[in-house]
């Protein structure tokens, strides 16, 4: 009977349909791979790493790329030990008239400062077309026109590849890129003051770059760079102006990384940028990983570097590191992981579904997802909740190296200014926003409230009451306790501005928040931020705007207050407190500096920490100064210290060795999957449900069968 064979037949086919792999976002070629799986929500906008500075960027850069030095893994504070180069750099020092100077020597006397790398030999860069050679050692696609790229769109088209070895010449190539007129670095202008030459080179190649077509190539190994010579084959020498310690963390930036010139010219051919053949697009290292498929909108996918010159997984740490497993790889080879594949997920509920499906390795928790990832202990700690816990899933907290705060314009003639009753509307306002009220309602808890601009794994952070801020917070019970609000309105009133009102004309005390949506946009946010000044009779006043043109009202000091965040460069004091030195300045120097906050006993400490090691004898110094200048700092209130965010990630059980790391972004390598494991657990948890399918069926059949058996008699009848 046809009419059943194919009833049944469908029948069969959609039970068939009805396995868990089914439910697999991913190919079936993929299954039981060792491959890490993870989103992303915004596209990478530069791989290049002259340009990149991001943190969604530094997340596949950091793979690919190798500048000399890199973080520790596992050891805290963080430490930096060598990457491609044989050993950390220890300055040498000379004064004025070239005659070298004692370690320990007065910056003052301090002219240049010379960093000297040497690279470890046979280290070799990833397969790339630009490296292909013909039999006598020339460049195949070296003389590519717009005719020969055709039928190439995507770096895999080129038929063949090659590597060599990384050499001194290619981080010196990188650096001068950094004064490339076309490629806008942001550390250029930073950079240029302390390499000597960097911004003569600048100006050199701006004028060359005029006198050539657009797209023309800028052959930079024709432009000399004295503050960079190449010594020999793997060493290569940098000389700085005066003193700069904090320079060999840069060394551990993609900034710094190399890029060979073939490389470039390989890139810098006509037609390629109009494919998108560039090093924005197809990155090219040395490191771990290379980039073999970027599909921003959709799917980035990093394979292991065949060439990678191999490194082990790390045998010490903290010494709670062996208790939570993270020793079990000691010596064992780097990478653990073939591949890892990365797909864009713009929303944060699909991505929240298929991490607890198991297709997402590791998962951050949004707002709409908190209540079911994790609750409160009974202590006040964090937990993940009993579904999490009873799929295996770990959660890794750490607050991250980063500030949030409420500036104030110190050039303003009501909040500015180091006049005493400024400084007493300052404080009481600083006291009246209660910060933790904020992390509480808008950030699910995730964040702890800041006393100073360091945050926690900074040298000079301090636990405890040495760390507190006694402006806003009393010390009470062993825990900081913020102010009565009675003592915010004294304040008010002692600044002339008793009940919110001028003590001598009546008018009411205004202030004008300048903000951008990315900012304190949101409205919710604004609308609590304005019930917290009104608590001492403070309108407040928001005025939102476009980020282009916020950011030139900052530059022109037209603000009064405003609301900002830092992420470290790099984890040293000196890298927040710069914010509030009177040399960096926004409206005088256009320095980082956007309170515009001077006070010459800050600056005076903060020049003598800045140039002194937090490591040795000076540890104990550097850390006295930098508590003097934290005091100023508070005492004076030039910004509301806001908070300090907390990062919240799960993982599955079967992934391995992670630890937060705010600074080092080169983790894909210390990543290990039980691939076993996962596809178990994955197949245990999507397995169909085909009771509705059943049902659907027996409907399916109550309807057809009448059909059916009357079809079949008038048949009969008929025969």
């Amino acid at each position: 009977m046809p009419w059943f064979r194919f009833f049944f037949a469908a029948l069969s086919l959609l039970f068939a349909a009805c396995g868990s792999e089914q439910n697999d976002p991913y190919p079936a070629g993929e299954r039981g791979r060792n491959i890490l799986y993870a989103g992303f929500s915004e596209r990478p906008k530069h791989l290049d790493p002259v340009q990149s500075y991001t943190e969604d960027e530094i997340t596949f850069t950091a793979q690919i790329y190798e500048p000399p030095l890199q973080y520790h893994y596992l050891k805290r504070p963080y430490t930096l030990i060598p990457a491609t180069s044989e050993a950390v750099p220890v300055a040498r020092y000379y004064d004025e008239r070239g005659r070298e100077l004692a370690a320990d020597a007065p910056a003052a006397q301090i002219a240049l400062s010379v960093y000297e790398i040497r690279l470890r030999p046979g280290i070799r860069y990833q397969p790339h077309p630009a490296f292909a050679t013909d039999a006598a050692g020339e460049p195949l696609y070296r003389d590519l026109d717009r005719e020969r790229l055709r039928g190439i769109e995507r770096l895999a088209d080129f038929p063949l590849t090659g590597t060599r070895e990384l050499v001194a010449d290619d981080y010196i190539y990188q650096i001068k890129r950094l004064a490339h007129p076309r490629l806008h670095s942001p550390i250029f202008g930073m950079m240029a003051e302390r390499i000597v030459g960097l911004r003569e080179l600048g100006a050199a190649l701006q004028a060359a770059a005029r006198s050539l077509p657009a797209d023309a190539w800028l052959d930079l190994d024709q432009y000399p760079l004295p503050g960079v010579q190449r010594v020999d084959r793997y060493t290569y020498r940098f000389t700085l102006r005066g003193k700069y310690p904090q320079f060999v963390y840069w060394l551990a930036m993609p900034f710094f990384a190399p890029v060979p010139r073939e490389v470039d010219r390989f890139y810098g051919q006509p037609g390629m940028a109009e494919k998108n053949l560039t090093l924005d697009w197809y990155p090219v290292g040395s490191g771990p990983f290379m980039l073999t498929d970027n599909n921003p909108n959709s799917r980035l996918v990093l394979e292991r570097n065949p060439n990678f010159h191999g490194e082990t997984y790390p045998c010490v740490g903290e010494p709670q590191d062996e208790a939570a497993g993270l020793l079990a790889d000691c010596g064992q080879p780097l990478p653990f992981i073939d591949q890892a594949v990365y797909t864009r997920e713009k929303e944060s509920i699909p991505y929240w579904n298929k991490f607890l499906q198991g297709y997402y390795d590791a998962s951050g928790i949004s707002s709409d997802s908190f209540d079911q990832a994790v609750r409160l202990g009974v202590g006040g700690d964090v937990q993940v909740s009993d579904e999490m816990r009873d799929r295996g899933i770990t959660l890794l907290t750490s607050v991250r190296a980063s500030i949030f705060y409420l500036g104030f314009n110190m050039l303003d003639p009501v909040v500015g200014g180091l006049a005493e009753p400024a400084i007493k509307l300052r404080q009481a306002l600083s006291i009246a926003i209660d910060q933790e009220e904020f992390i509480s309602i808008f950030m699910n808890g995730r964040g702890i409230a800041a006393t100073s601009p360091l945050p926690p794994g900074i040298f000079g952070y301090l636990e405890g009451e040495a760390g507190n801020n006694p402006v806003v917070y009393d010390w009470v019970d062993g825990k900081p306790q913020r102010k009565p609000l009675a003592v915010a309105r004294r304040l008010l009133a002692e600044a002339g501005w008793p009940d919110g009102r001028h003590a001598t004309n009546g008018e009411p005390l205004v202030l004008y928040l300048d903000t951008t949506s990315g900012g304190m946009g949101d409205k919710s946010r604004l609308d609590w931020l304005t019930r917290q000044f009104a608590k001492l009779d403070v309108q407040l006043v928001v005025r939102s705007t476009d980020f282009n043109r916020f950011q030139e009202k900052i530059r022109k000091g037209a603000v009064q207050l405003y609301y900002l965040g830092w992420n470290a460069d790099y984890p040293d004091p000196e890298n927040f407190l710069f914010l509030l030195a009177g040399p960096e300045g926004k409206v005088a120097k256009s320095g980082e500096n956007a309170s515009n906050y001077v006070n010459p006993e800050f600056d005076r400490l903060f020049e003598r920490m800045k140039n002194m090691e937090s490591e040795g004898p000076s540890g104990a110094e550097r850390l006295a100064i930098i508590r003097q200048a934290v005091a100023l700092l508070q005492h004076d209130a030039p910004w509301i210290y806001g908070f300090h965010p907390t990062t919240y990630t799960l993982g599955h059980v079967w992934l391995h060795n992670r630890k937060p790391n705010d600074v080092g972004h080169n983790v894909l390598k210390y990543q290990r999957i039980d691939v076993a494991q996962r596809q178990r657990l994955r197949q245990e948890w999507n397995r169909p449900v085909l009771w509705p399918l059943a049902a659907a069926a027996l409907v399916l059949l109550g309807l057809v069968l009448p059909a059916l058996l009357g079809y079949w008699r008038r048949e009969r009848g008929t025969a």
